[in-house]
């Protein structure tokens, strides 16, 4: 039985002619997303996009090039998976690096979700869970972005397929174990050890009896290499689920509970069954160990402590701590509050997949509780207890609950959505991460609906001639019409309303628009005098000013190069010609405590935007040939006159 091939929990098992069906319908509504948002300017709207491209760029393209620059918050993987992609300075710019690796993710997690669902329910009822899923738009516009959850969603679908696929071949080998079990667990074999090895060299004797030479070859036999530690085919999925875990842990934290309570339920499994003794496990176990590790020692090496990620300026706690309004008590719903985290969680989730959400809570309650009990009923309903146990993994597909409903009352994660106080819009896509959960359990409704509408099955012609006579297929048939309409009419509803993960994403451009379009201009003139030469920025809160300017990640001077960046805020005039300050941060301080040199090119304001200066270095700009000219042209050529050595730095 091959690891590709093998059907290890049902003859049910998607066909070839499936999966690249799926694989094209997937592909053609991810490339229908793709041209909506190019067109409509999208890519970029999420400045969490932008702040991943930025940190992928960073990696090659700064001025201390090397691996801590992939910063100490946000988990690796993603960014590594975009640095390929970041090096064309259009994809990065435009956010089409982005598309690529998250597309990619959305098609696969599409292919896992069917795969899940075929193990379990009709190609009808896969097809439900799969267009449920697939035809989200709030799922179809992130995976035209470079945000983090297309990935996370397809990991976290994959480790349920292969540990459901893992348990299943366990527990075909624990029914007939193969050569390659026999040989790692002698104790499945028939007595012990020494009675299999004496069955098992009998064997090989009396079948080359016949031949000439047979000594030669019996002796050949018994000198042949044992099999591999992943030979049998569930070692072969255990190491499958392995890698999809460290990926999961180095995607998103939600990974490390998922990668903990995966790991362990196979310890337990193996444990049960006298395996726990298996070579692969422990191996797999070091590597799914040491992902976490690995985290702690590269923020305790590159950042001084080993949980800066959690605890530092950037995180989570520290966020919440600058965002949130002065005297407001608490800092937000939720807080503390397990409760309400949950009904905060469970509404955002119902919002991101069920369009009746939107104007009540009964019916999205119900198909909520529909999704939860038909996946429990189906479990149960399960007769064989190895088929039980493989479908128990599914509710693992429902840990974002429990997950995001401490992350909001304990983890400084809030989550805002116009329906409830305060009437806003933030962190609205973790509630995507229960969609596959809720298409899954959708699927087996319809397939439970349609067993029920089946008829009982007899031998003979009566039993067909009634069956027919009780229009038990087609009233299947109409069953499933029914619910795919209502899917379609779902995702139409959700398009028609305004996902809610994209009118957040609008809602986060708009509050940087302003900056974006009038400070790069400014820029852009001041560097026309002086090319190539250095500009000191604070390049975490608005990256994405940089390739508007149309200027390398080393050119600038900013927080990711922390000496160079400490030594320039000791003297700003002395180390970059240009400076872009946001009230209150530490390059505001630095030019407030050295003015010396400095000049003043431009001002900014926005609303809910901290003020910007933009200045100059006069001790630069007389470097520059340019200034020499009797004219100056541009919007800044009557600000830019040739400065005096004894102008001062607040003209």
């Amino acid at each position: 039985m091959s690891f590709a091939s093998s059907r290890t929990l049902t003859d049910r098992g998607a066909s070839q002619a499936e999966r690249w069906a799926v694989t094209a319908c997937c592909t053609a509504a991810s490339l229908a997303a793709i041209l909506w948002s190019w067109r409509h300017d999208a890519l970029l709207n999420y400045g969490d996009a932008v702040a991943h491209l930025h940190i992928a760029r960073r990696v090659l393209d700064s001025r201390t090039p090397r691996f801590s620059q992939l910063g100490s918050v946000w988990l690796p993987l993603p960014h590594i998976l975009l640095i390929p992609f970041v090096q064309n300075y259009q994809w990065w710019a435009t956010g089409l690096a982005g598309v690529i690796p998250s597309t990619l993710a959305y098609i696969a997690a599409c292919a896992g979700l069917y795969r899940l669902a075929r193990h379990f329910t009709s190609r009808a009822a896969a097809a439900l869970a799969l267009a449920f899923f697939a035809l989200n738009p709030n799922l179809l516009y992130l995976q035209t972005t470079a945000m983090t959850e297309p990935l996370f969603l397809c990991e976290m679908i994959w480790i349920v397929v292969l540990l459901v696929e893992w348990r299943a071949a366990f527990a075909a080998e624990l029914q007939s174990p193969s050569p390659a079990q026999l040989a790692l667990h002698p104790r499945a074999g028939p007595a012990n050890a020494l009675t299999a090895s004496i069955q098992n060299s009998l064997r090989t004797i009396a079948a080359n009896s016949s031949r000439r030479g047979n000594w030669l070859s019996a002796a050949h036999a018994q000198s042949a290499p044992k099999p591999g530690i992943f030979a049998a085919p569930s070692g072969r999925f255990l190491a499958a689920v392995a890698a999809v875990l460290v990926a999961a842990i180095f995607t998103r934290y939600d990974g490390w509970i998922i990668a903990f309570i995966a790991w362990t339920g196979i310890g337990l499994t193996l444990w049960l069954h006298r395996r726990l003794g298996s070579s692969a496990f422990w191996l797999l176990s070091v590597a799914v160990l040491a992902a976490p590790v690995a985290w702690f020692a590269y923020n305790s090496v590159n950042f001084g402590d080993w949980l800066y990620f959690a605890r530092g300026p950037y995180s989570a706690h520290a966020i919440e701590l600058r965002t949130s309004a002065p005297g407001a008590w608490p800092p937000h719903p939720g807080w503390h509050n397990p409760w309400q985290s949950l009904l905060f969680y469970l509404k955002v989730s119902q919002l991101d997949s069920i369009a009746a959400a939107a104007t009540g809570n009964v019916i999205a309650n119900t198909i909520l509780a529909l999704a939860l009990l038909s996946t429990i009923t189906a479990c149960i309903a399960k007769k064989s207890p190895s088929s039980r146990r493989a479908f128990s993994w599914l509710l693992l597909l429902w840990l974002p609950v429990p997950f995001y409903t401490w992350s909001v009352a304990f983890g400084s994660v809030p989550i805002f959505f116009p329906s409830w106080w305060p009437y806003t819009l933030y962190n609205t896509r973790y509630g995507l991460e229960l969609l596959p959960a809720i298409a899954i359990g959708l699927g087996l409704a319809a397939q439970l609906l349609a067993n029920a509408l089946a008829w009982p099955r007899v031998a003979g012609p009566s039993a067909r001639l009634l069956n027919r006579l009780l229009l038990a297929p087609f009233l299947r048939s109409l069953a499933f019409a029914v619910f795919f309409a209502l899917a379609a009419i779902n995702a139409l509803l959700l398009v028609r309303a305004g996902p809610l993960v994209y009118l957040e994403s609008q809602t986060n451009l708009d509050a940087r628009l302003s900056y974006d379009e009038r400070i790069p201009p400014v820029l852009e003139d001041l560097l026309s005098l002086l090319p190539r030469a250095p500009v000191l920025m604070d390049t975490s809160v608005y990256p994405e000013l940089v390739s508007l300017t149309g200027i390398p990640l080393r050119q600038t001077i900013n927080e990711s190069d922390r000496q160079i960046f400490q030594a320039a805020l000791a003297a700003p005039a002395g180390n970059a010609a240009v400076i872009v300050a946001f009230q209150g941060d530490d390059i505001d301080r630095a030019v407030k405590a050295h003015p010396q040199g400095l000049a003043v090119a431009a001002r900014f304001t926005a609303n809910n935007q901290p003020p910007a200066t933009i200045y100059f270095s006069t001790k630069w700009m007389d470097k520059s040939p340019l200034m020499r000219l009797p004219k100056l042209t541009g919007p800044l050529g009557n600000d830019l006159a040739p400065p005096s050595r004894n102008s001062s730095p607040n003209r």
